[in-house]
């Protein structure tokens, strides 16, 4: 299994868990390579692989964001942070929540 494969992974299972302990209530679709999470107030992000490019994207109401592994961790493409950073960032803003997603 890739490393894009096994942050899809990851998402869906912390989804879950988010579900289980607190009020988060985040609807999390999975279509192929692509997440959609969709939150209590109807804001959405989305989180799709771009297996060509060997790459991450994710689309927030901030933006949207590529992500290529480095051997470790899911860098921006343009500097601009971690995923899992940037996506607990932009689920926090766009629920009001307190909402943080851990690598593992």
């Amino acid at each position: 299994m890739n490393h894009a494969e096994v942050l899809l992974g990851r998402l869906e299972q912390l989804c879950d868990s988010l579900n289980d302990s607190s009020d988060a209530d985040i609807d999390n679709q999975r279509t192929g390579g692509m997440i959609t999470l969709t939150f209590p107030n109807r804001s959405q992000i989305v989180v799709n692989l771009q297996k060509p490019l060997q790459e991450v994207w994710l689309a927030a109401r901030s933006g949207g964001y590529h992500y290529r592994f480095d051997g470790q961790h899911w860098q921006d493409t343009k500097g601009q942070g971690e995923f899992w950073q940037q996506l607990s960032q932009d689920a926090c803003a766009q629920t009001g929540m307190s909402l943080q997603f851990q690598p593992s």
